[in-house]
């Protein structure tokens, strides 16, 4: 038997792995998505898309489809962990689903979050907590809340080698100090905005997130910046948008906000299909002679 052969016979008796064997080969395009890439969609005013994924299937599938930018947001806190807001959300919680979606993703720029309390103390915690994201977690660049307050802080991050995205706005992190979820950015707020975005692209963002602003008021702050901002709530002159993706899929139930567009309704076809499976192992329909040894 030559090497090859052996390579792939499989032991006798042995079935194929049941519960998945790590990310399947994906047929997206050749070649990763770079920061340069996002910057060129800026500069020729084109539109790049970005989704959250927190494991490896939906990461696979995203980056099969083509979504430039994979998120592996604070919001695995509510949406993964099921806590009532992002805060909770830990570093040692992230970091495995970061790796997860990085193993996975062999096209998409793979980004995540920092979460509360991992960045706020000193520059020297954020500059670590970002290390370990991008050593641990195989991330490619993060995304931090905040802004011309922590322009030093991504100044440094970004001089440690660590890619940063600003995110500005409503800020989920400091719903408490906001007050809870208010849109931010109207009238004379406006200028503020814009002034948070500058001192971010100056101390070397990559790019600002915006979320729950006026659609005029992100226009005012995509026309002051040459790098691109991405929105979620803020109208459609962004060069990138981006949702929680259980909620563009409809896997989420309730209500929505407002700015969410849901694609598909992944919640009815899981709650049909789970139905069908009780059902049949009721009444012994499962498994069946073709699903037996």
């Amino acid at each position: 038997m030559t090497h090859s052969e052996s390579a792939s016979s499989s032991t006798p008796g042995e079935t194929s792995a049941p519960y998945g064997s790590g990310p399947a080969s994906s047929s997206a395009p050749a070649g990763r998505v770079r920061l340069h890439h996002l910057q060129a969609a800026k500069a020729e005013g084109r539109h790049f898309a970005m989704l959250t994924a927190y494991e490896q299937y939906t990461a696979e599938i995203f980056d099969e489809a083509g979504i430039e930018v994979l998120l592996i947001g604070d919001s695995a806190s509510n949406n993964v962990f099921g806590n009532e807001t992002s805060l909770p959300v830990t570093v040692d919680e992230l970091l495995p689903l970061t790796r997860a979606v990085a193993r996975a993703a062999k096209r998409a720029l793979v980004l995540a979050d920092l979460p509360f309390g991992s960045y706020e103390a000193s520059i020297e915690q954020a500059v670590t907590t970002g290390v370990r994201f991008l050593k641990e977690g195989l991330a490619h660049a993060v995304k931090m809340e905040g802004g011309a307050y922590y322009a030093d802080t991504v100044r440094a991050m970004v001089q440690a080698g660590i890619p940063v995205m600003g995110h500005i706005g409503f800020t989920p992190q400091s719903e408490h100090a906001l007050g809870g979820y208010r849109v931010q950015g109207r009238g004379d707020d406006a200028a503020r905005l814009v002034e948070d975005a500058l001192a971010l692209q100056e101390a070397g963002a990559f790019a600002v997130l915006m979320e729950m602003v006026p659609a005029d008021t992100a226009a005012q702050v995509d026309a002051a910046l040459t790098i691109p901002t991405v929105g979620i709530g803020a109208g459609n002159v962004t060069t990138g948008q981006v949702l929680v993706w259980q909620d563009a899929m409809g896997l989420r139930g309730g209500r929505m906000a407002r700015f969410v567009k849901q694609y598909a309704q992944l919640r009815q076809t899981l709650l049909e299909g789970a139905r069908n499976y009780g059902e049949e192992v009721r009444d012994g329909s499962f498994p069946g002679p073709e699903h037996s040894f």
